[in-house]
């Protein structure tokens, strides 16, 4: 298992929407605001479905890490790319499936 973090960029197939993604640790990170951009939802609903992911269904602290951000004071929460799925189905998000394909091939590299 890596430990390892790259930054690789993430684009729609439209050319819409260009993310830096954290791959760490054989996994995607993403925060709650990178998610509101690439979902097209805004980061109060984001962080309302995270919050339903960690009641329902994984355990944050498996699925999340604080990172530092530049322009930021504290530590911002990441989380991998279940929570990031899950969300994108919550959301019900064509870029979410756009997303998931990308961030298997990226994994995989």
């Amino acid at each position: 298992m890596g430990y390892e973090k790259e930054i690789v960029l993430f684009e729609t197939e439209d050319k819409s929407i260009a993310l830096p993604v954290s791959i760490e640790s054989d996994t995607v990170w993403l925060s709650a605001n990178q998610m509101s951009v690439l979902f097209g939802s805004d980061e109060k609903t984001i962080r309302k479905h995270i919050n339903n992911v960690f009641s329902e269904e994984l355990i944050r602290e498996n699925n999340t890490q604080k990172m530092r951000v530049v322009g930021v004071k504290q530590p911002v929460p990441f989380y991998t790319s279940d929570v990031i799925i899950s969300v994108g189905y919550r959301v019900k998000s064509k870029r979410g499936v756009e997303f998931r394909r990308w961030a298997n091939s990226a994994l995989k590299e």
